[in-house]
């Protein structure tokens, strides 16, 4: 199994209009291949959109993507809004249950690790050992890293009910002693980022996110501050 993590840079005001016409062409794909998740930043680097597709192996990829660029309305018309695209190819840590549909968050915490070469193995191994004690507190619900991109880089996403939650599960942890994991090579870290992010305003069976009821206004009928209803939705659910 692999993931592909596709991250396209949004002109600023316009992930509201971006999101629509991906969800209005999402319909068609979907019966060729799942999408698995589907975000947007809400904090950290802003105007990001996050897509995460499965794929057997890399052939499959391929044929899946000559197969859907016959699709009359795919990809999605929305160029005139893309910054900047970038594509990844990562391969899930054998400790972590692959990733799954379902109704988590509504907040997801992706944080981006680069280390350095050589240490991949070891990281690997200390997640295995540590991740059971820490997934008691919050779920993971994915980690894994680069094969094809930016090397020697470990992704993991965790889940929250809220950023209050998230603070304190984290203050929780080291405070038990259970994470960070323990061990490795001083100075192995070179790098660290955070994403905050919450899930696309369409709703799906397959996709990762949480439990939308249709008169919420995350469901988006038209192009409007997708950021002033996610939080509106989000006050409703504490």
């Amino acid at each position: 199994m692999i993931y592909e993590v596709r991250t396209y840079h949004i002109t600023p005001h316009k992930v509201p209009e971006v999101m629509k016409r991906f969800g209005e062409a999402y319909d068609a794909r979907a019966r060729i291949s799942p999408l698995l998740g589907f975000f947007y930043t809400d904090i950290g680097p802003l105007n990001q959109i996050i897509h995460i597709w499965p794929y057997e192996n890399i052939a499959e990829r391929e044929r899946i993507r000559v197969e859907a660029a016959k699709l009359p309305n795919w990809p999605p018309n929305i160029s005139e809004f893309l910054e900047d695209m970038n594509s990844e190819i990562f391969i899930p840590f054998s400790s972590v249950p692959p990733m799954a549909p379902g109704k988590h968050g509504p907040i997801y915490e992706l944080r981006s690790y680069i280390i350095k070469a050589g240490e991949m193995g070891g990281q690997a191994e200390r997640w295995g050992k540590a991740l059971p004690a820490r997934a008691e507190l919050s779920p993971a619900i994915a980690a894994m890293h680069t094969e094809l991109g930016t090397l020697n880089k470990f992704v993991h996403i965790w889940t929250y009910e809220s950023l209050d939650q998230r603070a304190e599960i984290r203050a929780k942890a080291i405070e038990l002693g259970v994470w960070p994991p323990k061990g490795g090579t001083p100075g192995s870290l070179i790098s660290q980022e955070n994403k905050i992010m919450l899930p696309a305003p369409f709703d799906d069976d397959n996709i990762i996110g949480f439990e939308i009821p249709m008169n919420n206004p995350l469901i988006v009928q038209d192009v409007e501050d997708v950021d002033g209803a996610v939080h509106h939705a989000l006050q409703s659910l504490h």
